[in-house]
């Protein structure tokens, strides 16, 4: 047993991620692994907001409060990465039981209003039905009125990924692609864990003085591994994703059981979400239905009758860990989190567990768990997570002096901006030195060959997902069919792989985004994507023939 560690770190989605950083800062000695990539679970299937949750204020102000707060960290630390989200809730006409509903809604928005200025919020607006319409000419004219709310918009790949390479800089050790296949044991005290590699199958074992589960949907099983428990109630949420955005605002409506959905306008697409179903299946094996497609697209029709006239080229699912319920409507559960010292509450010394929550108050999450690891290894060093810059915050991005040293469109830099903020620069750099990785290879995003270079090499991507995960490559309307090829080219060219192995990982992309897709094929959205990917296949594998 070669490794000795403070805290070994089970699980790369944000809480995972959150916690190695806060340890790192610290001091603590961390090792953070992660099964698959960091937020390819339930962070980076989720709606990307960093908000308090408007309809968690009528059971769970707690949770609202927190969240709002956490919100105004992050803001803090990580300013590039955020976006704002003006959504609007418009109300139907129907005589005055629809002015009554108005009436109450609002005196509901100024009581979220309360919260607006702990996440740097707008208060809401009232809307004429002639207004609405205005801002939104494709909603249903027939309203007696609408309101407005403002909240934050974040890439959860992009927030997991800082937090990593935060701890990383910290004195962390990060490892993707590594499960955690067994738990080092003695007595009934956890001591460490035995890992497989997913590319090599090789195992190691790693000793360290607390293991923390921030596992997941999958924490239940990393708890059983230890022979103890944890309950979670996992729901199962969906999004579809549109091929633009054709939405100028959010736009809240309501699903056939009474449930509020939405779609958003979110980088280049649009977003409806999402469904909150209990699930009791495996969840590496979790996808989106046709009923669950119909259930949003109903939903949405609603106010916005034109919407099954618009592109849907792809899907996303993920599991949200909630915390266990009896008796309740799934989206009734809190979204409330816990921390569990499983040495009090089940005689196992050694193991915490961190379950429940919401993206928005991830940091504030990581600080409760890191504070009970740090407490049992005596370390009072206190946290510096809501005034420490995440990496890439440090300094502005220059965006002139970028045009100028690559040559590329002003668009294409303030992408990678957003991404990378102030670090955008060390790109800058490799297109300096290297000016033909200026070459765009996914040109929906857009993404160049020198972010994809930079992100193998100092980002922890091995995968052509892992790729898309950083850099949204493939994750538009192409699906991968304008740039999985060459961006596995690229990566093969980085890992000394040949030609073979670049197109088995194009190949394990597109049947990935391929297996997003398949539950909206049918019909006219069959037809749409059957129609792109062969302009997509022809149009660039002909441009490749003529270079």
């Amino acid at each position: 047993m070669p490794y000795i560690y403070d805290v070994i770190v089970i699980g790369g989605g944000v809480n995972g991620t959150g916690v190695a950083r806060d340890a790192a800062l610290r001091g603590l000695t961390t090792l953070l692994l992660e099964k698959g990539d960091f937020g390819a679970g339930a962070t980076g299937n989720s709606s990307g907001m960093i908000h308090g949750g408007l309809r968690y204020l009528l059971s769970d102000v707690a949770t609202t409060k927190k969240s709002c707060l956490d919100s105004g960290y992050i803001q803090r630390i990580a300013p590039y990465l955020l976006f704002r989200i003006p959504l609007m809730l418009p109300i139907l006409a129907g005589g005055i039981r629809a002015r009554i509903q108005l009436e109450l809604t609002e005196a509901f928005f100024e009581a979220y209003d309360r919260f607006a200025p702990l996440k740097n919020g707008k208060p809401h607006c009232r809307l004429s039905p002639e207004e609405a319409v205005s801002l939104e000419p494709g909603l249903r004219p027939d309203l007696a009125g609408a309101l407005t709310l403002d909240e934050w918009g974040i890439d959860p790949y992009r927030l997991c990924v800082a937090n990593a390479v935060a701890a990383r800089e910290n004195g962390a050790e990060i490892r993707n692609h590594t499960e955690v296949v067994a738990l080092l044991r003695d007595g009934k005290a956890v001591k460490g864990v035995v890992t497989r590699d997913a590319f090599t199958g090789r195992t190691e074992e790693f000793v360290g003085r607390t293991v923390v589960n921030a596992a997941g949907p999958w924490l239940t099983k990393v708890a059983g591994l230890a022979g103890t428990e944890v309950r979670i109630r996992p729901g199962k949420g969906v999004h579809l994703v549109l091929d633009r955005r054709i939405s100028n605002v959010g736009v809240i409506s309501e699903a056939i059981d009474g449930r509020q959905i939405f779609i958003l306008p979110y980088d280049n697409v649009s977003l409806i979400g999402t469904t909150d179903d209990d699930y009791y299946g495996d969840p590496d094996d979790v996808a989106a239905t046709e009923d669950e497609v119909e259930y949003l697209l109903q939903g949405m029709e609603r106010l916005l009758p034109g919407i099954r006239k618009h592109r849907i080229c792809a899907t996303t699912t993920g599991l949200r860990p909630t915390l266990f319920g009896w008796g309740k409507n799934e989206d009734a559960l809190s979204r409330d989190h816990e921390v569990v010292d499983h040495e009090k509450a089940h005689g196992v010394p050694g193991l915490l567990t961190i379950a429940g929550g919401k993206l928005a108050a991830y940091r504030l999450m990581a600080e409760e768990a890191t504070d009970a690891l740090a407490k049992r290894v005596g370390n009072t060093t206190a946290c510096t997570t809501g005034e420490a810059m995440l990496p890439g915050a440090e300094s502005a991005f220059d965006l002139p002096s970028a045009v100028r040293v690559t040559g590329l469109p002003a668009y294409t830099l303030r992408r990678l901006g957003y991404r990378h903020g102030g670090r955008a620069r060390f790109i800058v750099d490799l297109i300096g030195t290297h000016p033909l990785w200026a070459r765009t290879v996914c040109e929906t995003e857009p993404v160049t060959e020198a972010e994809i270079r930079y992100v193998i090499r100092k980002e922890w991507a091995k995968t052509v997902s892992d790729i898309a995960r950083r850099t949204r490559l493939g994750m538009g309307p192409c699906q991968g069919a304008e740039c999985a090829l060459r961006a596995a080219e690229i990566l093969a060219s980085e890992l000394h792989a040949g030609p073979d192995e670049a197109r088995r990982f194009a190949n394990e992309f597109l049947a990935e985004r391929w297996r997003r897709q398949m539950p909206i094929l049918s019909g006219a959205q069959l037809a749409q994507a059957e129609f792109s990917r062969g302009v997509n296949f022809g149009v660039h594998r002909l441009g490749t023939a003529q270079k």
